[in-house]
């Protein structure tokens, strides 16, 4: 006998929970082909997104500056603030100079990451699955570096491709889940 068969509830919950993960894989998996679509859009609505949580979390530190007991703390956290409110701004005063920066940090963090697994991977020689880790930094190192190698020109689109992947693969991912609520009623408790 079944999970399913013992407490019908949990079959009927697990299926609510199914179709509405189902709803948003396909509406998340849809927005992620719009952004494929439309590359240019995805990056500056994701440049836009990165400004105002920079100007949202600025203000936060300037108002928290002023709960601060000491002058030093102040400063601190309100130069601090400052900053981010500013680069928050300028990122709406200049999307298309913003993504430029962007590509070029999120470039040098591959290449570092990259490195950092290549190495990772080689000091665990001695275990298996080693070169797995080496390929897949390898392969981090290689999109990094291809990344830089086209900056600027690519900073037009690569923040909008990486949006767009990621809104597809999240969008399988929930209707994958939730086809597998269907198929299993007892992980929805």
């Amino acid at each position: 006998m079944t999970d399913a068969s013992i407490h019908p509830e949990n079959s009927q919950e697990a299926g609510k929970k199914s179709f509405w993960f189902i709803v948003l894989g396909v509406v998340v998996l849809i927005a992620g082909g719009i952004a494929a679509a439309n590359l240019l859009v995805a990056t500056v609505v994701s440049v836009l997104f990165v400004g105002a949580m920079m100007l949202a979390g600025g203000i936060i530190e300037i108002v928290h500056s002023f709960t601060v007991k000491t002058w030093g703390g102040f400063f601190l956290w309100f130069l601090t603030g400052l900053l981010y409110a500013a680069a928050g701004l300028l990122t709406f005063y200049n999307p298309l100079l913003a993504s430029a920066i962007l590509t070029l940090l999120i470039a040098a963090s591959l290449v570092a990451a990259g490195l950092v697994r290549i190495w990772a991977g080689i000091s665990q020689r001695r275990s298996s699955g080693w070169g797995w880790m080496v390929a897949a930094g390898v392969l981090t190192l290689l999109v990094g570096l291809l990344i830089m190698l086209r900056w600027p020109v690519n900073s037009l689109w690569v923040l909008g491709i990486f949006l767009a992947v990621d809104l597809m693969f999240q969008g399988w991912s929930y209707i994958a889940y939730g086809f597998g609520l269907r198929s299993n009623p007892a992980i929805a408790t």
